[in-house]
């Protein structure tokens, strides 16, 4: 059976069921103990004196996955699941999904700065949210459209996630080297509408059960002072 020769969302439903016998969707293995999450940024963003309203924009592995993580974040105000890294032509699931078109699946995280910080959120999406030592995939979705990339908004956040990168490779942090891209943002297009909050919407589907899930239990148990039970929920 060729996998990769179904439709995206069908191939997941195979993955998750098949993962344990197929060759292409085994998950690589991980790059760290999970038990635990990594150390906190050492240069990170001030924190305002009132609350107000940022965002960031992430990429690393199945959008639906990243948003469901970020909405369980404390001080996250919304996160929209999309595209980033390509040209607004291209930005639509059915051209995405093949590759090929410079774009990444990503989130782009609306935050009160004042509750959470930029570094904060960086020690969520390197603890919990992907695997940064994969190189243009993560888990079973292989291609560059997959990839772990930081997209920066101002010189400030590209400051802060460099020197993040760093000190988590210098204290050995994981057993490979981070590979994720840091890049600037020059634009992102949100997914289609049936994208946004799948997997909260559909925890019980076995690709979001055997891929996603796990990464919201990780969160309570790891960063507890950033985890909330409720999460924000999607609204356009």
């Amino acid at each position: 059976m060729i996998v990769h020769a179904f439709p995206r969302n069908v191939r997941r439903l195979l993955c998750a069921v098949l993962l344990a016998t197929l060759t292409a969707c085994a998950p690589t293995a991980p790059a760290r103990s999970t038990s635990s999450a990594v150390p906190p940024p050492q240069l990170d963003t001030p924190v305002p004196r009132h609350a107000g309203e940022r965002t960031a924009v992430f990429a690393g592995g199945c959008f639906w996955g990243m948003q469901w993580v970020f909405e369980h974040v404390r001080g996250v105000q919304r996160v929209e699941a999309g595209y980033a890294g390509g040209q607004a032509s291209t930005a639509r699931y059915g051209i995405v999904s093949g590759g090929g078109t410079g774009h990444a699946e990503s989130v782009r995280v609306s935050y009160d700065p004042s509750q959470v910080s930029y570094g904060q959120l960086l020690r969520v999406y390197f603890s919990v949210a992907t695997d940064p030592t994969q190189r243009d995939r993560q888990g079973p979705d292989v291609g560059t459209q997959y990839r772990g990339v930081i997209f920066t908004a101002d010189v400030q956040q590209a400051r802060v996630a460099q020197a993040y990168v760093r000190q988590l490779d210098a204290a050995g942090a994981f057993d490979r080297p981070i590979v994720t891209r840091i890049q600037p943002l020059t634009g992102f297009y949100p997914a289609e509408a049936y994208h946004q909050d799948y997997a909260r919407l559909h925890p019980n589907a076995l690709y979001i059960a055997v891929n996603d899930a796990p990464k919201i239990t990780q969160l309570r148990q790891q960063l507890p002072a950033l985890y909330r039970a409720t999460p924000v929920t999607y609204s356009p």
